[in-house]
């Protein structure tokens, strides 16, 4: 018996492989176990950089919110990415918990969440360019979570301006088939950066979320880095919303660490 797939999700999956595809041909040189630690917090907005080959990464940390139905927080928020190849890395966001401080608002834990990213040669030297291919699993509270698959197409740029500034982004589209009321959202981030001295970076970023249905949501998201070491960061940020839809604060602290050369000497 033939199985249709809903045409949203058959051109979600062809459009993920070719792209995909795209960036195993043109895959250059991308980071090393030399390199700093580069990681997806704690902005919005994703590192453009895969993991070294070979290493695995691990990025944590916990946020508290207030909003009009009360207060709350949600953590651990932990990404692990494993590079299994150059310029190719496996990630998967686990499970968080979201819990309430004050007020009415909804308790559980997000889905869990895994992703392929591609980091994109033939681009020049100060610039880079990544696409991630990724879904939410249906394991999370439907509350927090939503309902059914909901799988996600992404892209990552940084380019680096001179004098230790970079500007840097990221359109995503997430894709929700089984919610009837919004089948698809759109975000949009931006982000200016700034390198202080040799181990901290501050960051200014502008996040907005633009479901096909109902209200739009906007933030403000300010914080930065200090590297304990070149495989270790720890981060801070505060996030305040600039619409009615919007949380109307997010503060969060978070904790990064990258283990070098682990997927190659397991062989």
């Amino acid at each position: 018996m033939l199985v249709s797939m809903p045409r949203p999700l058959l051109q979600f999956g062809c459009l993920a492989i070719a792209l995909v595809s795209l960036g195993a041909a043109q895959a250059s040189e991308c980071p090393s176990s030399r390199s700093e630690i580069a990681t997806d917090r704690p902005d919005v907005t994703n590192s453009s950089l895969v993991v070294p080959t070979g290493s695995i990464q691990s990025e944590n940390g916990i946020n508290t919110s207030g909003q009009s139905a009360g207060a709350g927080f949600d953590g651990s928020n932990s990404r692990l990415r494993f590079s299994v190849a150059p310029c190719l890395e496996l990630l998967v966001d686990i499970p968080a918990y979201v819990g309430r401080l004050s007020g009415t608002i909804d308790t559980g834990f997000t889905n869990v969440t895994p992703a392929v990213k591609w980091q994109i040669g033939a681009l020049p030297e100060a610039t880079s360019l990544s696409v991630v291919v990724g879904a939410g699993l249906t394991t999370g509270t439907p509350a927090i979570a939503g309902l059914g698959l909901q799988p996600y197409l992404q892209f990552p740029w940084s380019h680096e301006l001179g004098g230790g500034w970079a500007v840097s982004g990221m359109f995503t589209s997430f894709f929700r088939p089984a919610d009837f009321s919004n089948h698809q959202t759109s975000e949009a981030t931006f982000v200016i950066e700034k390198r202080i001295t040799e181990k901290m970076s501050l960051f200014a970023e502008y996040v907005g979320d633009y479901p096909s249905r109902g209200a739009s949501i906007a933030l403000f998201n300010v914080g930065g880095g200090y590297l304990l070491s070149r495989t270790q960061q720890i981060d801070f940020h505060m996030a305040f919303g600039l619409n009615s839809n919007s949380p109307n604060y997010i503060i969060g602290v978070g904790y990064s660490f990258r283990l070098d050369n682990v997927l190659n000497a397991a062989r």
